[in-house]
C-alpha cells in the first residue's frame, strides 16, 4: 500500500484541491469523460457513484478538472476506474495525487481496475500487475437474434437473484451484492438452467450508446453466447456493447455478428490475486470500471 500525507480539503500544485466525489460534480465529470470520447451518460456517472464513491481535483476557480471513483466489495476487494485528467492539466502529477488518495482510502483491499495504455506506467509504480487484457466490441448486430429454448435460458425471476449472487461470487471472488442487485433492479436479467438449478447469468441495461451486456456469467463459451443471444433477442437491433475477456473465446463470434473489436484495455491488479472458485467464470463486465 502506498502512504499517502494527501487527504480530502488538502491544497496542493496552484491551489488544486482534492474532495470526495459528490453529486454536484456530476456535470463536470460528464464534460471530462466528453473531452476523452468516453461515452458515458450523466446517467451512467450517477449510477456509478449511487454505487461507489471517489475524489475529484477542483482548480482554483473552482472547475473539476480530473476525477477518480472506486467501488467496494465487502472488505477485501474493489474495483477502481473513470479516472480522468483533464487534458489541458495532464503532465501535473494529479492523476497521481489522485491514485494515491484512492489507494488511502480502498486500503487494505485487493483493487482491480482496467487500464488505457497510457495509465499503464501510473499503476504499475503503485504495485498493480498486468492479469489480462479486457477487449471492447460493439456496434449494431446485423440480424435480429432468435432466443435459445426457454428450457436453456429464460428471464431472471426474483426468485433467481439469492443463486445469481452466489455464481457472481464463484465467478468473481468478490462480495458485491448491493451492486449486483442494483444492476438486476436497472436491467433486464436472463438465466441459463441445467437440473433445474440457475448455471449462468447476464444482464443488459442502457449504458453509454445504447445498451450493454454484462455482466456474463458461465460456465463455458457456448453457455455465454446462449445468454447474450437472449438478450440481443430481447433488445433487438439496437447498439450493443461487450467488454469481455481476451481469452473467453467469444471474439471472433462477436465479430461475426457485427459487434467489432474497438478498443482494448490491460486489466490490472494491486494485491493478492486469488483465481476464482469456479465452475462459472465471468464472461462479460458490467462495464470496464466496475468489472
Amino acid at each position: 500500500m502506498i502512504a499517502t500525507t494527501t487527504r480530502p480539503g488538502d491544497h496542493h500544485n496552484d491551489d488544486v484541491v482534492l474532495v470526495p466525489f459528490a453529486p454536484e460534480h456530476l456535470e463536470s465529470a460528464l464534460q471530462l469523460s466528453q473531452e476523452m470520447s468516453w461515452p458515458y451518460r450523466l446517467e451512467d456517472w450517477a449510477f456509478a457513484l449511487e454505487l461507489g464513491q471517489g475524489f475529484v481535483l477542483r482548480n482554483g476557480a473552482g472547475a473539476v478538472i480530473a476525477t477518480a471513483a472506486w467501488w467496494a466489495y465487502g472488505e477485501t476487494h474493489a474495483s477502481a476506474g473513470m479516472i480522468i485528467v483533464a487534458k489541458a492539466a495532464q503532465g501535473r502529477g494529479h492523476g497521481a495525487r489522485l491514485m494515491d488518495a484512492l489507494l488511502a482510502a480502498a486500503h487494505p483491499r485487493t483493487i482491480t481496475l482496467n487500464s488505457t495504455a497510457e495509465g499503464l506506467a501510473l499503476y504499475e509504480r503503485r504495485g498493480f500487475v498486468r492479469t489480462g487484457v479486457i477487449q471492447q466490441h460493439q456496434g449494431i448486430p446485423e440480424q435480429r437474434h432468435q432466443a435459445p429454448p426457454a428450457s436453456l435460458v429464460r428471464a431472471m425471476a426474483p426468485s433467481d437473484v439469492e443463486a445469481v449472487a452466489h455464481l457472481d461470487r464463484k465467478a468473481t471472488g468478490w462480495a458485491r451484492r448491493q451492486m449486483l442487485d442494483r444492476i438486476v433492479q436497472a436491467g433486464d436479467g436472463h438465466v441459463l438452467v441445467r437440473g433445474g438449478e440457475p448455471r449462468g447469468y447476464a444482464i443488459s441495461r442502457l449504458f453509454g450508446r445504447g445498451h450493454v451486456i454484462g455482466p456474463v456469467v458461465a460456465e463455458s463459451a457456448a453457455d455465454a453466447r446462449a445468454l447474450i443471444e437472449a438478450a440481443l433477442a430481447r433488445i433487438g437491433q439496437v447498439f450493443v456493447r461487450v467488454d469481455t475477456a481476451a481469452t473467453s473465446q467469444l471474439g471472433d463470434w462477436l465479430e461475426s455478428i457485427g459487434l467489432r473489436q474497438v478498443g482494448d484495455a490491460t486489466t490490472m491488479v494491486k494485491g493478492p490475486h486469488i483465481p476464482p472458485a469456479g465452475p462459472a467464470r465471468m464472461f462479460a463486465l458490467a462495464n470496464q470500471s466496475f468489472n
